[in-house]
């Protein structure tokens, strides 16, 4: 089982991209398609970054040593979602006006967030191979990795401040995101 576990994880990760280009050749889109691609990218960007932060706890509660294996791609394809909220962002949504992005990134603070996670997950994604942590040391790349909790963070506060009035779906993604955070210093408070 353990030999199809990354292939089958490979390919329900993109899923929702799959399903995301069914809609949009089927023309089911929305009144406002471009809210709804952007939308739909930056929700699958942040549950695929709480997926990667819940691997390792998983692992822990269950002992199932392969789960270790797919904490990397996971995290891959919440960086691979987070290009594709960006991309669409800033092609679909502002047609490539860069002044009127840095006026956004200036005046939106939930934009300021936004940005901030894509810029901590930058280093994470490009590090991401063997040759770079053979490169870093383990060490310094573990130190490195740490930078997905801040912005595990400012991806949560993004979606809290974006959303106007139902916060029900990002006050869940706080708990979570609260719970995982909370299961490593309680973990390591105990060592």
């Amino acid at each position: 089982m353990a030999r199809w576990l990354k292939p089958g994880v490979f390919a329900l990760s993109l899923m929702p991209l799959a399903w995301l280009a069914w809609r949009a050749f089927s023309d089911d889109l929305g009144v406002n398609p471009v809210e709804t691609i952007n939308r739909t990218t930056g929700d699958w960007a942040l549950r695929f970054l709480l997926l990667a932060l819940a691997v390792t706890p998983l692992r822990r509660v269950t002992g199932w040593a392969p789960l270790a294996r797919l904490r990397r791609m996971v995290g891959l394809f919440a960086f691979f979602y987070v290009c594709l909220h960006l991309a669409s962002y800033v092609g679909l949504d502002l047609f490539f006006d860069w002044q009127a992005l840095l006026k956004d990134v200036a005046k939106r603070t939930y934009i300021t967030l936004g940005m901030g996670c894509f810029v901590l997950l930058l280093p994470l994604a490009v590090t991401s191979t063997d040759g770079m942590i053979r490169r870093l040391g383990g060490r310094a790349w573990r130190r490195l990795h740490r930078l997905v909790f801040p912005a595990s963070v400012l991806a949560v506060a993004h979606f809290w401040l974006m959303v106007k009035a139902d916060i029900r779906e990002p006050l869940l993604y706080a708990v979570i995101l609260s719970l995982l955070l909370g299961s490593r210093l309680w973990r390591r408070g105990r060592a």
